[in-house]
């Protein structure tokens, strides 16, 4: 009787169909799919936003109304390659990191 058993479960599991190609790579279709997701709504829309960034960062100019990352409102009164110049009131003025102006606030304002 025992060996009956044994030679039921040794036919029962050698008459398992194949698994098909979708069951066996299931896992690197799925983590293709969310790599490309990620792709799409997290890492594009990030390097746009930075290109735009830097490109407004090369465009600024003297005169400009300015808003710094630490929330420092000022007026671009000297550009140097790596830092700015800015008057924040009359007569006080500060020198900052290019890298640390995140918004125009003239464009602000319109809004």
């Amino acid at each position: 009787m025992l060996n009956f058993l044994q030679q039921a479960a040794a036919v029962a599991a050698d008459a398992q169909p194949e698994p098909s190609f979708l069951m066996k790579n299931g896992g690197l279709i799925m983590i293709g799919m969310m790599v490309l997701v990620l792709w799409l709504f997290m890492w594009r829309p990030e390097s746009k936003r930075r290109k735009q960034m830097q490109e407004f960062r090369n465009n600024l100019k003297k005169g400009d109304k300015i808003i710094t990352a630490g929330g420092i409102y000022g007026t671009v009164k000297e550009i140097k390659e790596t830092s700015l110049l800015i008057e924040v009131d009359s007569n006080v003025t500060l020198r900052i990191d290019k890298n640390m102006v995140v918004a125009d606030n003239s464009d602000l304002q319109q809004k």
